[in-house]
């Protein structure tokens, strides 16, 4: 993949990030030096929805507590509910209320190109938060998706390193789903060459929904029953699939996704499912709280600290900004607990005293 960078360079600029953006509190200062920056800054961000916990809890929190410490002002234009005709519209308003600078988490990253153009076309900077939009003029801010799909991969296999295995991907429309696969791909390729397993079945997943993610692994069972292994690429659609085996309370099939939600960490402690890759969104949303703080002082996406040359997957030159996930099994639930990621209580619920570090 044409984003991907080298772990170590990930572990430097998320080392950097963490440096500037605090720890775990979602309104993290973003230092000294982007108030000055800063004075009157106005930053837009539009969100593509609220349905996966992290974005009203952590992500939208985030990007707001910077942008403020910073001495800046943020502007919501709304959860858009995955709908591309709502995004466009908010966005209009955005750009209409005299922002600064864009922070776009695209609906549909083909559907609100025009959109982005308005923007480019009136000065605007934009960063593409998370989700990755074919311009050469959009920062992109995310985790390295490929390594989480890598990190996915890897831990379900180190568990269950043969049979039947089901991949449950994201929207058709996006990248993500792309780059996660490709991670996954790394390390399945020798596995399926060798036999040991068989991908039996992958299904695109509208919108990233729990109950589509539940109907696709409902039908696959059908057609398949003898499933070991189900890769989901979130963790939103992790809960569908565990719902489709009845809650796999024994652990029999074992499940990974991404994200580091609540309810999936939880999983994770209970056994029900064997690894959330966490991608700490509170230091995602105070990076992008803090490049847009210096893209007030420039409009140029290449200054922006930790800013890298990269192509698009379309192939045109730009910039990204990644950092490095990490995969929160049954042996390292105290990271997110140290953190302030998650409670002991919620993640702990129903676990038994000892059974797990961390619990």
């Amino acid at each position: 993949m044409l984003i991907r960078k080298s772990v170590a360079a990930l572990a430097i600029s998320a080392m950097a990030l963490a440096a500037c953006s605090g720890s775990g509190s979602p309104g993290a200062s973003g230092g000294a030096g982007s108030s000055a920056a800063a004075a009157g800054c106005k930053v837009g961000v539009a969100w593509a929805t609220s349905q996966e916990e992290r974005y009203k809890l952590r992500d939208e929190p985030a990007v707001k507590g910077a942008v403020e410490a910073g001495g800046g002002t943020y502007i919501s234009g709304g959860d858009a509910q995955n709908k591309a005709e709502i995004q466009a519209s908010q966005i209009a308003t955005l750009l209409a209320s005299n922002i600064n600078v864009l922070v776009l988490n695209a609906v549909d990253p083909t559907a609100v190109l025009p959109s982005l153009q308005a923007a480019v076309d009136a000065g605007i900077p934009v960063i593409a938060y998370d989700r990755e939009l074919e311009s050469a003029k959009a920062l992109f801010l995310t985790h390295d998706n490929v390594l989480v799909g890598h990190m996915i991969a890897d831990e379900v296999t180190k568990v269950q390193p043969t049979g039947n295995y089901v991949i449950i991907k994201g929207d058709k429309t996006q990248t993500n789903p792309i780059f996660l696969r490709n991670g996954m791909e790394e390390i399945l390729k020798p596995l399926t060459d060798a036999a040991k397993i068989k991908i039996v079945a992958e299904e695109f997943t509208p919108d990233w929904k729990a109950e589509n993610a539940q109907t696709e692994m409902e039908n696959i069972l059908t057609a398949h029953p003898d499933v070991q292994a189900v890769l989901s690429e979130n963790d939103n659609m992790a809960t569908g699939v565990t719902a489709a085996l009845n809650g796999n309370a024994d652990g029999k099939v074992k499940i990974g996704g991404q994200d580091g939600d609540t309810f999936a960490l939880n999983r994770v402690a209970l056994g029900t499912q064997v690894v959330s890759v966490w991608k700490n969104s509170i230091e995602l949303g105070q990076a992008a709280g803090k490049a847009a703080l210096e893209l007030c002082k420039t409009k140029d996406i290449s200054k922006v600290t930790g800013a890298t040359a990269t192509k698009t997957t379309g192939g045109l030159a730009s910039y990204s900004l990644l950092l490095k996930p990490i995969a929160i099994t049954k042996d390292n639930l105290q990271v997110v607990l140290d953190a302030n990621w998650i409670t002991k209580d919620k993640l702990c619920k129903d676990v038994k005293a000892g059974a797990v570090k961390g619990c």
